[in-house]
């Protein structure tokens, strides 16, 4: 049978919060919590519960705990069909325990409802996507509550975003309103209803967040036995402070092991029009789309002044947001540039992706995307990363306002595959827009060049390279 511990696991079967994790050291019990935590409401006829792991390797171990804890609690009143991946209970209640692989596959659950949604090892998803989605799925005609839940180590692909939604918002163990992962903002009620009334609940908080940290001290059985331990404490510094501290500090295999927040990470400041501007795109519709507008200071230095993020916008209207952002401030970006393969028509007779995104002639150039186009990008970050001797500052720094470059950028992991390039199933939209900047061969302006430009004279000379301007 089993007993929570006294502490952690208590704290995460009793809490209210909508959403909570349970994350931190490796044997704190954490998959054990998740298996009891909707035991209660099992026998509820119009119980609807799922369960999920990434893939379907992982499923074993959860469902054959599962298996032994269930059967013990509920006998043969709770039953396993392997055909349907789920628990039925004879009053009729229902535990799915299965697999979510792509973010796609979250459209299995569409028309469904659920009471308790639950993912175990929650870094595991590259990002917020299936999470988000499924919260959607959250809904109960009866008197049962709603809950999202989820346990995890520190790391893995997801760890930024599982960090920004749980870890950075509030101290360890106090609940919080949910907030935006991207702006830091408390996610309110809108304005108006759905059907465009006023909303009478406008501006109020929408529901709660919790994490609740592990450690292995929370694990009775296994501190008794110092050889599980030993074990944790012999592994690499970096793991070992993941798995037997519980540290969200510490990441191994992060591509950018230079990063230092202290030196890459700058107060905005205003950036005199005498310096060169432009921007760089990877774009998306079904994943994400990263912009990232650069400066170039007059001794080289780039400086990333804003970056912007989306997820399902057309080409057209990405194209008219950037126009908007920089016709709101009135700044003058020298070029853009994007990944040159939007721009093929690929049998289409109508505007390619790349046409519409250049609606307003605002990416002109094509990337450097040949043959190891993204390892030498990446060495080229590394390079620019590193403390130039000749100004003893890096050659690379990011506003602190760049939310999105400062908080994906140090976290990405290395390919297991190839270890001179990034993981690519992590979030590496506004990475590679990062990189198709830095690749683009930006110089500061020549003083002639910066007086023909403020005097408003044409360019007269036509460049002998048309892809790189030189």
């Amino acid at each position: 049978m089993f007993e929570p511990n006294e502490g952690p696991q208590t704290d995460f079967l009793s809490a209210s919060e909508q959403e909570c994790l349970y994350g931190g050291a490796a044997g704190g019990g954490k998959t054990m919590a998740m298996i009891a935590d909707p035991i209660r409401y099992f026998h509820h006829p119009e119980f609807s519960g799922l369960l999920l792991r990434r893939t379907t390797d992982e499923l074993r171990e959860i469902r054959q705990k599962s298996r032994d804890l269930y059967s013990k609690v509920f006998g043969k009143e709770f039953v396993w069909q392997a055909r349907l991946d789920s628990y039925v209970h004879v009053n009729g209640g229902r535990f799915w325990i299965t697999y979510l692989d792509k973010d796609d596959d979250v459209l299995r659950y569409q028309g469904q409802a659920f009471n308790w949604i639950g993912f175990d090892e929650l870094t595991q998803w590259p990002t917020p996507y299936a999470w988000d989605y499924l919260r959607s799925r959250l809904r109960s005609t009866s008197d049962l509550p709603l809950f999202q839940r989820a346990s995890t180590n520190p790391g893995g692909p997801g760890a930024w975003w599982v960090k920004r939604m749980f870890i950075d918002p509030a101290p360890y163990n106090e609940s919080f309103w949910a907030t935006d992962i991207e702006t830091g903002e408390t996610l309110v009620e809108p304005d108006s209803n759905p059907d465009g009334s006023a909303n009478e609940f406008a501006g109020e908080p929408l529901f709660k967040r919790r994490f609740i940290p592990a450690k292995l001290a929370d694990n009775p059985f296994l501190t008794k036995d110092r050889s599980y331990a030993r074990n944790l404490m012999s592994l690499p510094e970096v793991k070992r402070k993941q798995l037997l501290d519980g540290s969200w500090e510490a990441a191994e295999g992060l591509a950018f092991q230079e990063w230092n927040r202290n030196l890459h990470v700058i107060d905005p400041f205003p950036i005199p029009s005498s310096w060169r501007r432009f921007r760089a795109c990877d774009y998306g519709y079904s994943s994400y789309s990263g912009v990232v507008w650069f400066a170039v200071r007059p001794d080289g230095q780039l400086i990333v002044y804003r970056d912007l993020e989306v997820h399902r916008q057309y080409p057209d209207e990405l194209a008219d947001l950037v126009y908007t952002i920089e016709r709101s401030t009135g700044e003058k970006v020298d070029y853009g540039v994007v990944d040159g393969s939007i721009f093929d028509e690929r049998g289409n007779r109508g505007p390619s992706r790349g046409e519409q995104l250049n609606k307003h002639r605002h990416f002109n150039r094509r990337a450097d995307r040949g043959a190891g186009s993204r390892v030498s990008g990446k060495d080229m970050i590394h390079k620019l990363l590193d403390i130039n001797p000749d100004t003893e500052e890096p050659s690379l720094v990011f506003f602190s306002t760049a939310t999105n470059c400062v908080s994906q950028i140090p976290m990405l992991p290395l390919d297991k595959n190839n270890p001179d390039d990034v993981d690519t199933r992590s979030r590496d939209h506004i990475y590679d827009a990062v990189r198709y900047g830095v690749m683009s061969r930006p110089r500061p302006y020549t003083l002639h060049e910066d007086f023909k430009r403020q005097a408003g004279y044409s360019q007269s000379w036509a460049p002998c390279d048309p892809t790189f301007g030189y």
